[in-house]
């Protein structure tokens, strides 16, 4: 008996079959989801920590599996213009291709340990368990959803057989097969544009920003998905104004005007404990420059600032949505998104009157609704 032997890791034992990978010439297999390309050898976890080689294929090792579940308002994720002031049912897994030194979610992101993913659910249970609850969306959240591509794509295509649109928060970090596969069934994404430059990300996310700027492009332009965007503004990292003011000029030529773009406050966090905290003057700027540079729809985000958290119409200046944080107000949109003063349609996606989540937020178990949707399938 070897007593050395290195034991089997029971969760990539028990893993399912990923896709987008290739053999290498060298006995490795390489991960092709996302742009980091890992090379692994039997047994062996990538960046990610959720895709695994097992034998002489990849595998996913948490399908089915994830830390958690919570009722949140959509302007959360953020999306402002897409049904607003509805409920979203949001889940994740673990782990994370990218290793942003400010991750808020790190807990989860970071994770190592498989035992925090408590909450199991079928595709059809999740899908179940939004349309139970009265969500009109579901978000793939908290990490990066490319990493649990099988697993989201899945959720997304039961979703959609129950009339749920699917949302997904992503920092856009993923391979053209990979992304088309992803995507597909997306109906709006909020992408995390982390900064500006390549020393940026190349410093504290361990990527590129030509990558990220690829998947922004191809969701607008090709795709055609609801898109809005958010920056995390960091304290001497990437809060300069020449750095604002290229990203914006970049948004505005290479997107469109009206796509809504979110500048959002720094807390410290994981490894940035000794940055301060975004000013709100800081934000504000942004929010100025933006509209300077020609968006339409440029807002703050973890303050309470309604003049710059709030919607106007890019044909007549009024407020058509008024918001502070979460929480609506002002309703100036008619049937279509139209403003009622002018006429002007709003870029997104409306409903005649807003619906009324607030700001609340209710974590859910899913295994009673998990119970009752197999019950229905074995009943059929």
């Amino acid at each position: 008996m070897n007593d050395t032997a290195k034991p089997v890791d029971p969760d990539i034992l028990n893993a399912v079959p990923a896709r987008y990978w290739q053999p290498l010439e060298d006995g490795r297999i390489q991960c092709d989801v996302c742009p980091r390309e890992c090379k692994l050898h039997d047994g062996q976890r990538g960046l990610c920590f959720v895709r695994a080689r097992r034998g002489d294929e990849l595998v996913l090792t948490t399908y089915g599996r994830a830390s958690g579940y919570c009722i949140d308002p959509i302007e959360k994720k953020p999306l402002n213009h897409f049904l607003p002031g509805t409920p979203v049912l949001s889940f994740g897994t673990a782990g994370c291709n990218l290793t942003c030194k400010f991750c808020q979610n790190w807990d989860i992101s970071k994770s190592r340990q498989m035992d925090r993913l408590m909450d199991q659910a079928a595709p059809g249970a999740i899908a179940a368990a939004a349309q139970q609850t009265g969500c009109r969306s579901v978000a793939y959240t908290y990490n990066d959803p490319v990493i649990f591509l099988e697993y989201a794509v899945d959720v997304a295509a039961a979703c959609h057989e129950m009339g749920i649109a699917n949302v997904a928060v992503t920092a856009g970090y993923i391979k053209d097969a990979a992304r088309q596969e992803f995507f597909q069934r997306m109906d709006a994404v909020n992408l995390d544009l982390k900064g500006f430059t390549e020393g940026f990300y190349h410093k504290l996310c361990t990527a590129s920003l030509a990558a990220v700027q690829e998947t922004a492009v191809y969701l607008v332009k090709e795709r055609k998905c609801w898109v809005e965007l958010t920056t995390l503004l960091i304290p001497g990292e990437n809060d300069s104004e020449a750095e604002i003011e290229a990203l914006t000029q970049w948004v505005c030529e290479a997107l469109g005007p009206d796509v809504p773009l979110h500048f959002t406050a720094f807390h410290p966090d994981y490894k940035m404990m000794d940055k301060p905290r975004t000013p709100p003057e800081t934000l504000i700027r942004a929010w100025k420059i933006g509209r300077k540079n020609g968006l339409h729809h440029v807002y703050t985000g973890n303050i309470h600032h309604q003049p710059t958290g709030s919607t106007y119409c890019p044909g007549c200046g009024t407020k058509v949505i008024g918001r502070d944080w979460h929480q609506l107000s002002d309703w100036g949109l008619g049937q279509g998104g139209h403003c009622t003063g002018c006429g002007t349609a709003i870029a997104g996606r409306f409903d005649p009157r807003p619906d009324t989540w607030g700001r609340q937020r209710k974590p859910i178990r899913l295994t009673d609704f998990a119970r009752n949707w197999q019950a229905q399938q074995q009943a059929q």
